[in-house]
C-alpha cells in the first residue's frame, strides 16, 4: 500500500486547478472509495468543479485542498487549520463531518489555534509553546491542569505565562 493513499493531508498552499488534484480522482473512484457527487456535496463545491483555482478565494482554496485530502479515502489525516478561510456554514459542516470520520475510526491530527474548535473536536489535544510540549490531555484535563474554565484560558495560561516573553501584542 503506497503511504499517500494511507494519508491525507490539509496544508493550504497555492492551486493551478481543480481537475488535476481532485477531479482525476473524483472521475476514476476506486471501489469503496469516496465518489464524487458525495464529496462535492459535502463540501458544498459543486460549483468549483469546472473552475480554475485562479481567483479562489482562501474558503474555496481551503475546499479545494480539503477534497484532495479526503477523495481517497485514507485512513490518518493530518489538517492545519481546516477552517481558515470557510464560512459558518462550511465550518459547521466541515465539523460534522470531521466527527463522522472520527466516529467511523478514521485518525485526525488537526493544528489549530481556535480553541474552541479544538474543544469541539479533539479527544486528546497536544498544547506546543516554544517547540515544547506543555500540556497533553483531554480538555478537561487541560483545564485542570492550568486552574482554568476555558480551554482558551489553559491554552494562554500554559503557553504564555511561564515567564518566557510574550509577543508585542501582549506586552
Amino acid at each position: 500500500v503506497r503511504p499517500t493513499r494511507r494519508l491525507g493531508t490539509v496544508v493550504l498552499d497555492p492551486l493551478r486547478s481543480v481537475t488535476p488534484q481532485v477531479l482525476r480522482a473524483m472521475l476514476f473512484p476506486e471501489p469503496g472509495k469516496i465518489d464524487r457527487a458525495m464529496l462535492a456535496e459535502l463540501l458544498d463545491m459543486e460549483l468549483l468543479l469546472d473552475r480554475r483555482t485562479e481567483g479562489f478565494s482562501t474558503g474555496e482554496r481551503m475546499k479545494v485542498a480539503l477534497a484532495r485530502a479526503l477523495i481517497h479515502d485514507p485512513q490518518h489525516l493530518i489538517l492545519d487549520e481546516p477552517t481558515s478561510g470557510l464560512d459558518v456554514v462550511s465550518t459547521r459542516a466541515l465539523r460534522r463531518l470531521l466527527l463522522h470520520l472520527r466516529d467511523a475510526g478514521k485518525c485526525i491530527v488537526i493544528s489549530s489555534h481556535i480553541m474552541q474548535e479544538v474543544e469541539q473536536l479533539a479527544d486528546e489535544i497536544v498544547i506546543v509553546a516554544r517547540g515544547h510540549t506543555v500540556a497533553h490531555g483531554s480538555a478537561d484535563a487541560i483545564r485542570a491542569q492550568a486552574g482554568t474554565a476555558s480551554l482558551e484560558d489553559a491554552f494562554v495560561r500554559l503557553a504564555y505565562e511561564s515567564g518566557e516573553p510574550r509577543s508585542e501584542l501582549e506586552q
